[in-house]
């Protein structure tokens, strides 16, 4: 979802009706800031406001969506494109919760290795099978090259790290 052409969307739809970030938000009952974001294209809006934007502003969910007018003959389209980026958009979110408990999960057991006389080889080589799984899932979505890179960086990490434990 390109963030930045729904908020320039918003914009012009809510100047089009004359109302004011200000106003809208009160509409919303959110804060003015929170539209701002929106527009400025740092955030999208909560999902449970698709609604009620639409209404106000007078567009469709799908418009909104897509970040510009849709013709007639492209809606089938444009609501395809939509419903696949909000999909990828709540893999991503859960991947990201995934990997903040990863994190924290991390922590704990670096704190336990301390404690007891466990090994920080397997912790290493669990670290990197799920950073590789988490790179690699992302990369599947998002395309993008460096989570591709950074996946088998971890995947060379794990073997690595096998193959020492192997030998010693």
């Amino acid at each position: 979802m390109d963030q930045e052409k729904i908020g320039k969307f918003i914009a012009l739809k809510r100047k089009s009706v004359n109302l004011t970030q200000e106003e809208l938000a009160e509409k919303l009952g959110i804060t003015k800031n929170a539209v701002s974001k929106w527009e400025r294209g740092l955030c999208l809006m909560d999902m449970s406001l698709l609604k009620p934007i639409s209404e106000i502003l007078g567009v469709s969910i799908n418009e909104i969506l897509a970040g510009e007018k849709i013709e007639e003959k492209d809606i089938e389209k444009k609501s395809e494109e939509n419903i696949i980026n909000l999909t990828e958009l709540v893999t991503l979110k859960s991947m990201k919760y995934g990997i903040i408990g990863m994190a924290l999960f991390s922590i704990i057991l670096i704190f336990i290795s301390f404690l007891k006389d466990t090994s920080m080889a397997s912790i290493v080589s669990l670290l990197c099978a799920y950073n590789c799984v988490t790179f690699i899932s992302r990369y599947k979505i998002r395309k993008d090259k460096t989570d591709l890179f950074t996946g088998i960086m971890f995947f060379i990490g794990v073997i690595c790290n096998t193959v020492a434990f192997v030998i010693s």
